[in-house]
């Protein structure tokens, strides 16, 4: 198995905020259908909408420098409007699923990026520490 986070990108009306329209509506009640599905089986782990860019921070970083910028941020094409988790057996089912998904909105793009799972970290991390698994709520969700 593999989880993944699928990104729904933002567009200029989800920048704009979503106004409660028919489409919209009925654009939400797919989506909950769909997530349904996926509860069923057995694939849904998380999901979320995100605010807009105006309501988001970026932090970046300068060797022990933090600075903080405010939203709204200018290209929305590198935004993201939502995210879900699912566990998979791999990117062929992940790919199967987001191509059932219902459009989220008009000019809506998905992306789909496979996490980094402790597997993964054999070079940095012992046999030791990878089989010790995370406590407590940290290790409900993976490898952080």
């Amino acid at each position: 198995m593999m989880r993944v986070m699928v990104f729904v990108k933002a567009t200029e009306a989800t920048e704009q905020g979503m106004a409660p329209t028919p489409e919209m509506l009925a654009a939400f009640e797919a989506m909950d259908k769909f997530t349904e599905e996926l509860v069923e089986a057995g694939v849904f782990v998380a999901a979320a909408g995100l605010k807009p860019s105006s309501a988001a921070r970026r932090i970046t970083f300068d060797g022990p420098r933090a600075t903080v910028i405010d939203g709204p941020f200018a290209e929305t094409r590198e935004l993201i409007a939502g995210f879900s988790i699912w566990e998979v057996k791999d990117m062929d089912e992940a790919l199967e699923w987001a191509k059932r998904c219902p459009n989220p909105m008009p000019g809506a793009q998905i992306e789909i990026w496979p996490f980094l799972e402790a597997a993964d970290l054999g070079d940095f991390v012992s046999p030791e520490e990878l089989a010790a698994p995370r406590e407590g709520e940290r290790g409900k969700l993976g490898v952080a």
